[in-house]
This record gives C-alpha cells, structure tokens and sequence, in this order.
C-alpha cells in the first residue's frame, strides 16, 4: 500500500540523517502493527543496532521522534522493546480511502500484450463417469488460481485434458452393447455422463461376478483375472479402437458426446470454462512420436522386449517406463504429447497443472523429461499439488457408497441452503424465482468458499451442513454481509444520499474507521500474495476478516443516522469500497454476491 511505501523511505531517510547510513529499501519493510499494540504500522529496529550501536530501545525512539518531526504521515510512535509502532494520521487514511473509491480495478493489476502467457491445466476428467467430489475441488482450485493469476497481470489460458480413450471407455462402451438395449439420454431421462457411468459400474459388477465364478473352479484370482472373457473382450474392443475399427469408432464417439453433455452441464453450474480443451485421443500418438524422437537422439533406451524408457537415475529419479514393448502409450508419453500440441498452440512463459498430490512424483518426473525433449518450460514446470477432500463418515454416500457426483453435491448444497433459509426467514417477502436464485448463489457460493478457503495443500473434509452458517467463517456469511451494505446503499439512494466523488482531507475518521481503510487497502497484497503462493485461501481468508471488522463497525456506528453530513459520507464510502472489495474478492474465488436476502 502506498502510506507504507511513503513511510519505508522515510524511514532511510531517517537512518542517514540520524546514524549516516545507507540502507536498502527491503530492509525498511514495515509490517502492520499486531492487535494487541497501539498503532498502524510496526518498524522492527533490529537490523540498525549494528549502525546506531544503541539498545533497541533507543535506536526505536530515534527513529520515531525523526518521523514525528520529519514526516507529515506519523502523527505519533510508541516502542516496546526493539519494535516500533506507527500510528499514521487520519487525513491519510481519508487519502487512501478516496484512492480506493477512485480505482474501479483497486486490488488487481491490469493485463497488457505483452503480459506473462500463464496456461492452467484443471478438471482432467475421464470420460467413463460424472464428475466426483474431488473433481469439484479440482475445478475450484483451478478456476479460482486463473482468476487470481489474471488479476495480478498474467494473460491466462484455461485448460482441460480430456482422458477419453483406453480400457475404462470400453468397458462402459461393451457393457451399453451388451445390456444396454439402445438406451440414451433422452430414452432414459439421465445426463450421459451419469448413464455411461452407470454402465462402467454394471461393467464391473458382471465382471466381478466373473471372477467369483472362474475362482470357484480352483483358479487364483490372477489366474481368473487372466481368463477373463469379459475382460478380454473390452481389450479387443480396444485394440479394434486402436486400428480404427469404423464400428468401434463410431459408438465411442457417440457415447462420449452423451458424456461431454453432461460435463458441460455440471460445469456451467460449478461456475467454470476452458479456454481450451484438449482430449488424449489427439495427444497420445504425438507423445509415442516425441519418445521416439528422443530415443533416436540418445535421450532414452530401448530394452531386448522392445520398451522404451528414461534412464533418469543421474537427476535421483528412477527409470521411466515411456512404451510399452508393444508400443502402446502410457500416461507419461500422453502428457508429453499433450505439452507437445499446447506448445505448438500457445507461446507458453509458465505451465501449471492443477493435480492431487498423489501425483507429485509423476511431475517430477514430466518435468525432466520435457526439459531434455527442450520445452522451454519444462524446468519450470509448477505442479499445483493440493490435498484430498472427503465428507464426514456417512455423509452424501453416492448408490454405489463410495464416491459423491459433483451433481448430487450441488443439489444436496442448495438444498441445504434452501432448508436453512427458510428456517431463519431469509426468503421471506421474495418471489419464488428471487428465492431459486439467491438459494443457488448460498448454496454454491458454500460450497466454494468451504473449499477454498481451506490451504489447498492440506487434506479437508467437506461438511455441507456446516458450510451453510450465517455466522461462521462461510461463503453466506460474506453474502449476507455483502447483501446487508447494498441494502444500506440503497435505503441511503432512497434519501437521496449518495457516496460523493471526494471526501475532504479533514473529514474527522476515528480509530475503527481508519483500521478498516488499512484493512481495504491491505487487499492488493493479498491479491499479490495469493498469486506468489497459488493459494485461494489467502483471499478467503482475507475477505473473512474484512468482512467481520465490517459488521462490528456496523454494529458500533450508525451509517445513515450520523448527523455530521461529513462523517455520514465518509461512512457512506466506507460501506461502498468494502462492498466492492468484497465483491471482486469473491469474484477470485468464482463466487456470486446476491444484491438481496
């Protein structure tokens, strides 16, 4: 923020006149003062007693008493120990908050032409069921840390990797030949993705009574597993995939269209795109020729069963399986394919994959071998590694009792934001189609911020009962205290009270108003901080605190009521700025703020 940029070169200029030395910028940082202490920004002295060659005490008070006197910014100081505490003056934070009121774009960076080319890879859906729940976090992450890289000046590509070939495809694809009897989406009534799904579970129940009867006959289960009619037909049915059968082709493409319908569908209620999307079907053969190429320049081997590797024990990995001896692909030779086409695609300055953390090693690995085919960004590959999310033992379980539809998750959110709704009279007085939409906005926004707000390297449980609270740390909490400022906007336009283009410099501000300023100017920190560290949860969290300072200044002040026209007005802009920061905060994390609830 601008008052501790201005103060950081006061205070150099402080140690040379006091002490005839020049110091670096980094080393003037100021930090913002601690609750428990008077004051707004804190200078830790430590790092000067090798010049001033005083105790921290004395050296803090120099420096204090210099700014006092020197710096029109610090209207007092206090020390405690070697830590001193700032307390700026308030016609600067009546000056910060106009800057705020002046910025339409306050917090974010703008985009240029010549900008950073940052691409993100999220969601990466197989194409044999629905979207999970940990799908859900996956797109959340991944949306939400574009948005973030977008605000802090990057040019962003959003995109998708579709694993829509292999064994799982098939194994839906001979189960719909086998017992489908011709259903479709429409015959049905289901989202494809759904009806397919449905036919990878009936798969694998057929399959499963299989193997029970061929172990019956005195097989092990490797023996059964080997005899597998079944399973030897859905590996036919890929090798005719693979040779191009026209039959084959045909129905794979049709069962995928009835997926990519119903992918389409959940993310356009999750509140995500692409900008573009990718599918492994026209990534792998580019892999298998980039391997090739770099066994033919030396970069790999080739083994007597005629499988090629990486050799990539001199970088403290291990060897790296790339062909099979029968020259099928594997998922390393797909993502190095996949690389292959955006780089053709795109002049990318960073990639970024947004990946479970199970899959640390597999990047150290893709980052190594991209280097040595010489992508640029292959060094500087960033796996965005985040943790699993589960529900709470009982909770939500799907019909086959292990894995919860990012649809079924959506429905039961904004169910549960319905139920608590109606509970508390949050509906009451709206249209039935008013009430739907605000209902949808909490209970997706819930389900967000519950997600985000949690550091996405940490393993989380998802709990929707809890994430729906109007008074905790949630996304409704926010909502409403968004919804509850716009109403005060409102009633204040009904009076005929607007927020005023300026507020003069002598507008008295008192000690809470000037800690909320602080607190809105704190934003584009937090912006850049969760750009550095890829974590949504820093502006979450952020937005939380915001939001809790709001309510208790709420609570303490009256905002329309003031009788000074003056104080009304800076209080007026208070209310509008904090909205707005709230509103583009929330925006980062693909959540929606109703006007109204």
């Amino acid at each position: 923020m601008m008052i501790e940029q201005q103060l950081s070169a006061a205070v150099r200029a402080a140690i040379e006149a006091l002490y005839n030395h020049t110091v670096a910028p980094e080393q003037t940082a100021l930090q913002k003062t601690k609750k428990e202490f008077e004051g707004h920004l804190t200078l830790v002295v430590f790092p000067f007693l090798r010049i001033s060659r005083k105790s921290p005490e004395e050296t803090a008070r120099e420096i204090g008493q210099y700014l006092r006197e020197h710096e029109p910014a610090v209207a007092d100081f206090n020390v405690i120990k070697g830590f001193l505490n700032l307390t700026i003056a308030g016609s600067r934070w009546v000056e910060a908050l106009g800057a705020i009121h002046a910025d339409d774009a306050f917090g974010t960076r703008p985009i240029t032409a010549e900008s950073p080319l940052v691409m993100v890879e999220y969601s990466s859906p197989n194409t044999n069921k629905p979207l999970h729940l940990g799908h859900v976090r996956n797109n959340l992450l991944g949306y939400s840390l574009s948005r973030i890289l977008e605000a802090n000046g990057n040019r962003v590509v959003k995109t998708n990797i579709v694993n829509d070939r292999g064994i799982h495809i098939c194994k839906s694809m001979l189960a719909w030949k086998k017992w489908g009897e011709g259903a479709t989406p429409e015959s049905t009534g289901k989202k494809g993705d759904h009806l397919v799904g449905d036919f990878y579970v009936l798969f694998d129940k057929h399959y499963r009574e299989e193997l029970r009867t061929l172990e019956a006959t005195g097989l092990t289960r490797e023996e059964a597993e080997a005899q597998s009619p079944l399973m030897a037909e859905a590996r036919e049915m890929l090798r005719r995939w693979e040779a191009g059968d026209e039959e084959v082709r045909a129905l794979w493409a049709t069962m995928n269209s009835w997926v990519y319908a119903g992918f389409d569908e959940t993310y356009r209620r999750l509140g995500v795109g692409f900008d573009k999307i990718y599918y492994e079907s026209q990534t792998y053969l580019e892999g298998r020729d980039k391997v090739l190429e770099g066994l033919s320049r030396g970069l790999f081997y080739r083994r007597p069963d005629g499988s090629v590797w990486a050799d990539l024990t001199a970088d403290g990995l291990d060897e790296k399986l790339l062909l099979r001896a029968d020259g099928t692909s594997v998922y390393m030779t797909q993502d190095i394919g996949t690389a292959k086409l955006r780089y053709d695609d795109y002049p990318i300055d960073r990639m970024i994959y947004v990946v479970g953390n199970e899959q640390n090693y597999h990047f150290q690995v893709l980052s190594l071998l991209l280097d040595k085919l010489g992508f640029a960004f292959g060094r500087g590959l960033i796996h965005f590694s985040y943790g699993m999310v589960e529900l709470p033992e009982g909770k939500m379980k799907s019909r086959e009792g292990t894995v919860v539809d990012a649809d079924d998750l959506m429905d039961e959110m904004i169910a549960t934001a319905r139920d608590i709704s109606n509970e508390l009279g949050k509906l009451d007085g709206l249209s039935r189609e008013e009430a739907d939409d605000i209902i949808r906005i909490i209970g997706l926004g819930s389900l967000k911020y519950f997600i985000l707000k949690v550091d996405p390297r940490k393993n989380m449980t998802f709990n929707p009962k809890e994430s729906i609270d109007f008074n905790g740390n949630t996304g409704s909490f926010i909502q409403y205290t968004y919804a509850r400022i716009r109403s005060v906007l409102r009633k204040a336009a009904e009076q005929g009270l607007t927020v005023p283009a300026t507020l003069p410099t002598d507008t008295p501000i008192n000690a809470k108003e000037q800690s909320l300023v602080q607190s809105l100017a704190d934003f584009a920190d937090v912006v850049r901080e969760a750009g550095e560290t890829y974590s949504p949860a820093c502006i979450a969290n952020y937005t939380y605190d915001l939001v809790r300072e709001f309510n208790q200044f709420y609570h303490d002040y009256s905002i329309l009521g003031e009788a000074d026209e003056r104080v009304r007005a800076l209080r007026l802009t208070l209310s509008a700025e904090t909205a707005k920061v709230i509103l583009t905060a929330m925006s980062l994390l693909g959540i929606e703020m109703p006007e109204r609830m």
